[in-house]
């Protein structure tokens, strides 16, 4: 038991830059609300539901996280900060990360399969903040859901999804092999500008920048070559 849990720190860490060591993750939100969870969907599996209920309770009115007790999260499971709601049928794989006001929300289940409102996250997904998942959808293996965007239909292992509703964009290879990329969507073409100003701002600054020394560097070299046409011109 020990050695799990060193283990879950230690995935976190790798994929949170800000810890310095393990003890200030054991103070994470998250964390907390996840280890909660594993108490409380102990008791709706023994079919105690009010005791279920009243452990998910306390542990949203600490940590202003929501897991339902009958929600199914396999290891690793890093929730970054909070405000998070996980549906009743949700099904989560190992080392899957959620960031922030995320919804793994449920819709009419006659829509879907019967018993099964809300979405199904395979192994190593990564969910950006404000990302609404909805209804019975698969989100496969090393998918990443982008900031703000809404899933409604299935995603593609690998895939990155952006939009409202969401649509899947192409991936450079060398970003698709990384062994874990933060906050979902890396500063390139995967975003969508329409629901996703914070990054194409930061995109644009990024070329600006480039341009900017770009044009120093012409500056400084048209200073050096100055004096030599000078005198090149006085030999003449």
């Amino acid at each position: 038991m020990f050695n799990g849990l060193i283990a879950y720190l230690d995935s976190i860490k790798a994929r949170d830059p800000a810890p310095r060591s393990r003890w200030e993750i054991l103070l994470y939100p998250g964390l907390l609300a996840v280890g909660m969870h594993r108490v409380a969907h102990w008791l709706f599996e023994a079919e105690l539901f009010f005791l279920a209920r009243f452990v998910n309770h306390f542990s949203r009115w600490l940590t202003a996280i929501d897991i339902h007790p009958g929600a199914k999260i396999g290891r690793h499971l890093f929730i970054d900060h909070g405000f998070t709601v996980i549906g009743e049928t949700a099904e989560i794989g190992d080392n899957v990360t959620i960031y922030q006001c995320v919804t793994l929300g449920g819709t009419d289940p006659a829509n879907g399969i019967a018993g099964k409102r809300h979405p199904t996250l395979a192994n190593d997904v990564i969910v950006g903040s404000g990302a609404q998942i909805l209804g019975p959808v698969i989100v496969n293996p090393r998918a990443r859901v982008g900031a703000n965007a809404v899933v409604t239909k299935d995603v593609p292992e690998g895939a990155v999804m952006v939009g409202i509703p969401a649509r899947s964009t192409l991936l450079d290879a060398t970003e698709y092999a990384r062994e874990f990329v933060p906050y979902g969507t890396p500063c390139s073409e995967t975003f969508d500008p329409a629901t996703q100003k914070v990054e194409l701002l930061q995109c644009q600054l990024d070329q600006m920048q480039k341009q900017l020394a770009a044009l120093l560097a012409e500056r400084e070299l048209a200073e050096e070559e100055a004096p030599r046409r000078k005198g090149s011109r006085n030999s003449v």
